[in-house]
């Protein structure tokens, strides 16, 4: 039976390590770093907030279009890191849009595998209303 454990501490700071990384590579627009995230594969998907990436090519595509700038994020709200085992995480960032009375939220699901280590198979950006609905 797979160990499916929360939390380990050593897998725990490695994801968050990766996160951190990835982060700092958005902010600098650092492709090489942003492509070494994800998985290179036909199967991967990033849902963006101006378009949909199926595939690695696509997701490259997108990152190499993309301006540089300071980006949407303004301030993290919260982030919350999980992992299961050894293999698998999902991270998710809830931030204040730049200059907007919007929340973004950013979900990614990390899988380490033998021969690449860990990468992002699917992610996910989108935003709320910062004022709840109900």
């Amino acid at each position: 039976m797979t160990d499916m454990t929360p939390n380990i501490p050593e897998v725990l700071a490695e994801v968050t390590a990766l996160f951190e990384r990835y982060e700092k590579a958005l902010a600098e627009k650092d492709v090489d770093v942003l492509d070494d995230t994800f998985w290179n594969s036909p199967l991967t998907i990033r849902y963006a907030m101006h378009e949909n990436g199926y595939g690695f090519d696509e997701i490259h595509q997108h990152r190499v279009r993309r301006p540089k700038g300071p980006g949407i994020k303004e301030k993290r709200l919260r982030l919350e890191i999980m992992t299961l085992g050894r293999d698998f995480a999902t991270t998710n960032l809830e931030f204040k849009i730049r200059d907007k009375d919007l929340i973004g939220r950013q979900s990614q699901t990390w899988v380490r595998f033998p021969d690449v280590g860990w990468k992002v198979v699917a992610a996910h950006v989108s935003t709320m209303d910062k004022a709840p609905l109900w």
